[in-house]
C-alpha cells in the first residue's frame, strides 16, 4: 500500500491534558509505537493559532500518523491555550508566544513524568518562535525548526541556544513568505551548531505530499536515524 496524504498507520494513540503552571488544562494526544517502546519522542509546536495553527496542523497530523510505526518515535501533539482543534479546546487565550512558555514547560513535565524517552521539539512557524524562547530545558535532546519566522524569537534567543548547545536544525523553504534560504543562513549562523536546509520548491505550509515526505525524512534522520529513510509503501 503507498502512503498517502490520508494514511494512518497503527500506533496507540491517546487523548491527554497537560497542565501548566499557571492553572490551565490544554488538550492533546500522545501516539506511540503499537507494540514496542518509543525511542525518541518529538514534542510539537504547531503554527500561529490565530491564523488557523492547531495541533492538527497537517505536517504534524501526517508525523502522528506516520512515524510511531515508521520510525518507533512518541509524537506528541496539544493545542497552545486558546487553540480548538478536532481534540477540543485548550484553556486560556493567545499570549503571543509569552504566557506559552508554560504551555511548552507543560509538555515537557508530561514527557518527563511519563518516561517518554529523548524527547525533541518540533515547531512549525509561530512553534519555531516557542521552541527557540523556551524550549532551552536540560531534558530536550534538540530542535527541528519548520519554517522558522524568526520574529518574536531574537539575536538574543539565537545566542542563548547557541550556548544551550543542543543540535538546532532549520528547514526552510525555497519560496517561505517570511525568511528564505540565504536569509536563515545568515540569522542562525550566530549558532554554531545549527543547521540550515534549504529546501527547492517549497512554500511555508509544505503543501504537497512530495515535501511532507522531505520534511518526514529530514525529522527521522537526526531522531531515529535506524529508520531512515522512511518508506513509501508499507
Amino acid at each position: 500500500m503507498e502512503i498517502r496524504a490520508s494514511t494512518v498507520l497503527p500506533a496507540r494513540r491517546t487523548d491527554i491534558e497537560l497542565h501548566t503552571a499557571d492553572g490551565l488544562t490544554l488538550v492533546g494526544e500522545l501516539a506511540v509505537p503499537e507494540s514496542r517502546p518509543p525511542v525518541a519522542t518529538l514534542i510539537c509546536l504547531h503554527p500561529l493559532p490565530t491564523h488557523g495553527g492547531m495541533m492538527d496542523s497537517h505536517v504534524l497530523r501526517k508525523a502522528a500518523n506516520r512515524l510511531p510505526a515508521l520510525a518507533d518515535l512518541a509524537v506528541l501533539r496539544f493545542n497552545t491555550r486558546g487553540t480548538s482543534s478536532e481534540r477540543g479546546t485548550s484553556e486560556g487565550t493567545f499570549g503571543d508566544g509569552v504566557a506559552e512558555r508554560w504551555d511548552v514547560a507543560a509538555a515537557l513535565e508530561y514527557a518527563e513524568y511519563h518516561e517518554l524517552p529523548r524527547p525533541w521539539l518540533l515547531g512549525w512557524s509561530f512553534g519555531t518562535e516557542l521552541a527557540l524562547r523556551w524550549g532551552r530545558d536540560p531534558a530536550v535532546e534538540g530542535a527541528i525548526l519548520l519554517s522558522p519566522p524568526l520574529h518574536r524569537a531574537t539575536d538574543e534567543d539565537l545566542d542563548a541556544w547557541a550556548e544551550f548547545g543542543r543540535p538546532l536544525i532549520a528547514l526552510v523553504p525555497e519560496f517561505d513568505d517570511y525568511l528564505r534560504p540565504d536569509e536563515a543562513k545568515k540569522r542562525f549562523a550566530r549558532v554554531p551548531q545549527a543547521e540550515v536546509i534549504g529546501v527547492p520548491g517549497a512554500k511555508h505550509l509544505w503543501v504537497g505530499e512530495p515535501y511532507v515526505r522531505i520534511v518526514l525524512n529530514e525529522i527521522v534522520k537526526r531522531v531515529n536515524p535506524a529508520a531512515a529513510p522512511l518508506p513509501t509503501e508499507v
